[in-house]
């Protein structure tokens, strides 16, 4: 599949400057010229750290929301990692613990900086792991473009600076890495993790009884994979942010809209060597339409900055895509998903938005914050082969229900 990435026309009515418009078909056309689009292809893994002494109970909540499964663990010089994996096609989820709760390094201090993050120091998601048939070089072009590169000697963890994976230091504009490997994600020992551990009698119960509970709700089959991912930025780091992944990554800027309600827009960039966002996730960025300072004249409602200032510049939520069609109970197989895990126990920040009932359309929900990766998981359900990408509707609802969930109390004030 060879994609026009110059002849494409962003959709939407979010308004880019002439900065922007002038940089993204240099990128694009850089991009082609250095080799980049040759070396590098789809997203083949994506990175979350969470506390220690809690990745077990972290993935025993992937078994029940997710269709990913355990595949294996290792024992490194500071963490523990444990693969998942979903389809082979699919990017594998690695969870990384650090050994030692003292453990330091840029997630606790960044992590620190921010109200409603500081209580979970270590938890963040880290980033996306792309393949790459020649690290060397793919590193080699990138830092001729002002992408910084971690080194050995220079990371408290070395996983993001191994023979076997190469990652760019955090976004100044995202806090998110990207990282690049030419191993196979579905054989994790490729990985060079550290020491291959089993789990104990107990942890594998803990998934054992979670791959149960999975099997009861009848949800698994219904999940599909990953659909996209959206981080949450600052207004005036929305175009940067966006320029600099294209720079990283063959993706293009598909468009972006204002979600005049929340004050906000979306804006979506996708792979343009496939034709199912699940082999290669959809990246989002979110951000205010103006930054707080200046909505304060006209207080306006602002749950995206308000979360970048609760929690910093980091990922927001993670969906996952449900399969088309109408459940045997009746109803559309995302309220069937929906009202299961809330049977056990999964909070939801809201009632399903969006119809599905004889035209093309979505049906979505967030869930709550987890506990375990600050993460929220939206379910998706794209009726009747919709060919949007989402619509405003649904995600200002989506917006504003997490904007109630993300408040920070100081004072009499709340955010």
């Amino acid at each position: 599949m060879t994609f026009d990435y110059q002849g494409y026309q962003p959709k939407g009515d979010k308004k880019n400057s002439e900065f922007f418009e002038d940089y993204r078909p240099r990128i694009y056309e850089r991009r082609k010229s250095s080799g980049i689009e040759d070396l590098v292809g789809n997203m083949r893994a994506i990175v979350t750290q969470v506390e220690p002494g809690t990745s077990v109970q972290t993935m025993a909540e992937f078994y029940l929301m997710t269709p990913y499964r355990y595949r294996a663990s290792y024992q490194g010089e500071t963490h523990q990692y444990h693969v998942m994996s979903n389809r082979p096609e699919m990017p594998a989820v690695i969870v990384m613990e650090p050994n030692a709760e003292g453990f330091k390094e840029y997630i606790t201090r960044i992590n620190k900086m921010y109200p409603l993050s500081r209580t979970t120091p270590h938890t963040r998601y880290v980033g996306e792991i792309y393949e790459c048939s020649d690290i060397a070089a793919a590193r080699g072009i990138l830092e001729e473009q002002s992408i910084r590169f971690e080194y050995p000697g220079d990371v408290e963890n070395p996983f993001y600076a191994s023979k076997t994976v190469q990652f760019t230091m955090p976004s100044d504009f995202t806090g998110n890495r990207i990282g690049y490997s030419n191993m196979d994600m579905n054989d994790p020992d490729s990985l060079a993790l550290g020491e291959k551990m089993e789990l104990s009698a107990a942890d594998q119960s803990v998934l054992d009884a979670a791959a149960a509970k999975a099997e009861e709700t009848g949800v698994t089959p219904l999940l599909l994979g990953i659909d996209h991912m959206a981080t949450r930025i600052l207004a005036p780091d929305r175009e940067d942010a966006i320029l600099e992944f294209l720079t990283q990554v063959p993706y293009y800027f598909w468009g972006a809209y204002n979600i005049y309600d929340m004050n906000s827009s979306t804006n979506v960039n996708r792979s343009g060597s496939i034709t199912d966002d699940k082999h290669s996730p959809a990246k989002v960025f979110t951000a205010n339409n103006t930054p707080s300072f200046v909505n304060s004249f006209e207080n306006l409602p602002m749950p995206t900055e308000d979360f970048v200032r609760n929690f910093g510049r980091r990922m927001h939520h993670v969906a996952i895509e449900v399969k088309d069609g109408d459940h045997a109970s009746g109803e559309k197989n995302v309220d069937f998903v929906v009202d299961s895990l809330k049977g056990q126990g999964v909070p939801f920040l809201a009632h399903v938005v969006g119809e599905c009932k004889d035209e093309p359309n979505l049906k979505q929900i967030f869930s709550k914050h987890s506990k375990n990766t600050i993460l929220i998981t939206e379910y998706v359900e794209r009726c009747h082969g919709f060919d949007g990408f989402f619509t405003k509707d649904n995600v200002a609802a989506l917006t504003e229900a997490a904007g109630q969930d993300e408040q920070y109390k100081h004072g009499q004030i709340f955010d």
